[in-house]
């Protein structure tokens, strides 16, 4: 049996930290470009991190939102809460988008990471902890007692 209020609570769970773990991920990538920015703590250029961590954030979603989807529905379905999922699969798909995006190095025969892997790779677990902080914890917790044991 499932419980609809759960249901309807943990669906907005995970919306919410979908939009919240994209939004932490391109706050980390958009700090780490414009890091030297805050030695100068200047106002204009903090605005300009915070913009481009929002349109980074959009864009992040439109990539990651296939992969994401199909990862949580797992987790929903198979109740699996394990914070080493949630944030070591958000990392394989930011890795995996960044490499997938810059496929002519890897047509050109470039061996081993791509440089930025690591960043991208970062970036996702940034953002799959946040994930799993809001949604994560709970995957699965719609589902009756009776459905829970197997």
């Amino acid at each position: 049996m499932i419980d609809g209020g759960l249901l309807v609570l943990q669906a907005v769970k995970a919306v919410t930290g979908f939009i919240l773990g994209l939004l932490g991920a391109a706050g980390f990538l958009a700090f780490g470009f414009f890091r030297d920015v805050f030695a100068l703590q200047d106002p204009v250029m903090a605005g300009a991190v915070t913009g481009t961590a929002l349109v980074s954030a959009a864009f992040l979603g439109a990539l990651a939102f296939a992969p994401s989807f199909i990862a949580i529905a797992l987790a929903e379905i198979l109740r699996l809460r394990s914070a080493v999922y949630h944030v070591g699969l958000a990392g394989v798909i930011a890795a995996g988008l960044w490499i997938m995006g810059d496929s002519a190095m890897i047509s050109n025969g470039h061996a081993g990471w791509l440089p930025g892997t690591t960043v991208a790779l970062a970036a996702g677990f940034v953002g799959g902890i946040i994930y799993w902080l809001i949604a994560g914890r709970t995957s699965g917790c719609w589902r009756s007692p009776a459905d829970r044991s197997g």
